[in-house]
């Protein structure tokens, strides 16, 4: 048998990361099957925060966040995946709502939907950690910019978005805790998805690279619009769920995690071989 060919260093990390996404798709269907094993189906995959796969869901989410701006690459893909990385940690640290009897042994002592009164303090050191680290960060890649480490004109957008989200969170924090204990967690899921949509779309349409094959092509445009179809069913279902002997927001939300599952298969097979662009033009550039 043929040996594969060498791969750069570069090719195996973007591998990795590829690859480590998809993975923590796996890592939280494999913590809520187990959890589910104990305290039966919930109403949303999110619901499981309150169980033993907390810590498995949070960690999932934090290493997908990082992974994505690993891989954010330029341009609007740049934009696309930093932004949506923002949100990945808020959907893990900010916890559903829960309504009243729902979970066995978290008692949820609200009327109607609320998160726990006990979570509260985990959730407020969540999100100070969450806006301490993301102000350092930003911070960091200003300084990094100034000394022209990074082009401040590759990085702007990133740097005004995330300094908008921090604004945003913690204002919101701060001043409407209650408000944002009960939305944060649906705006941020939302807000994810919604950014990840348009990341298959260019995959399928990129601009400075050759196009995918036509497959990988369908593939991409069929994710975006599962991608589109689930937010719709999500965002029009979601205040009705606890009134319906569906589990909507639970299905809604498998889908949409097996759909981002999906991309960064796809993305797996079909750059395997492929090296970093950036570096590529780089040196093309400095040629005479």
């Amino acid at each position: 048998m043929p040996s594969a060919a060498p791969s750069t260093s570069v090719q195996r990390t973007y591998r990795y990361l590829r690859i480590a996404i998809a993975g923590t798709v796996v890592v939280i269907f494999v913590a809520v099957g187990l959890a589910a094993a104990s305290v039966g189906w919930l109403t949303s995959v999110s619901d499981y925060y309150y169980t033993p796969a907390r810590d498995a869901f949070v960690g999932a989410l934090i290493a997908a966040a990082l992974a994505l701006v690993a891989l954010s690459g330029r341009g609007s893909d740049r934009a696309l995946l930093d932004a949506a990385a923002l949100f990945a940690p808020l959907i893990a640290l900010v916890p559903t709502t829960l309504a009243p009897g729902s979970i066995p042994g978290v008692p949820v002592p609200c009327s109607d939907r609320c998160v726990p009164p006990e979570f509260e303090a985990t959730t407020a050191n969540g999100v100070a950690t969450y806006l301490v680290i993301g102000v350092l960060t930003v911070l960091v890649v200003l300084l990094l910019a100034a000394l022209g480490q990074v082009p401040f004109r590759a990085v702007g957008f990133s740097l005004v978005s995330s300094a908008a989200v921090l604004v945003v969170v913690g204002a919101a924090w701060l001043f409407a805790r209650d408000a944002f204990l009960a939305h944060g967690h649906a705006v941020a899921t939302i807000a994810f998805f919604a950014l990840f949509a348009p990341v298959a779309v260019r995959a399928a349409f990129p601009r400075r690279e050759s196009p995918p094959p036509p497959a990988f092509r369908a593939v991409y445009v069929a994710i975006a619009l599962g991608l589109v179809a689930v937010l719709v069913v999500y965002v029009v279902l979601l205040p009705g769920a606890d009134a319906r002997g569906i589990p909507v927001v639970l299905l809604a939300e498998a889908a949409a995690l097996m759909l981002f599952f999906a991309f960064w298969v796809a993305q797996s097979i079909e750059k395997w071989d492929e090296t970093d662009p950036g570096i590529v033009a780089r040196r093309d550039r400095s040629r005479p």
